[in-house]
């Protein structure tokens, strides 16, 4: 799988893991992205870029997931 479908991807699972809010990616660039998770009415309520080593395997993923879920409830 080249990048580009290792990000879409990762987009995928960050989308499902996170509805019902919107989640961008942003900036994406030299194999890594931002992705800014964004409520109903439109206000941004976490950004991260993640790089190849946390996307690219579903363990450091799921920790990226993890983290900001805590990060949300804070």
């Amino acid at each position: 799988m080249n990048k580009q479908q290792q990000i879409q991807a990762a987009f995928g699972t960050l989308s499902q893991a996170f509805a019902p809010l919107k989640c961008l990616i942003v900036a994406p660039r030299k194999g890594s992205f931002s992705f800014t998770l964004v409520d109903e009415h439109g206000v941004a309520c976490h950004t991260e870029r993640l790089y190849p080593e946390q996307y690219n395997r579903a363990e450091p993923l799921q920790a990226v997931i993890e983290r900001t879920r805590q990060s949300l409830v804070a």
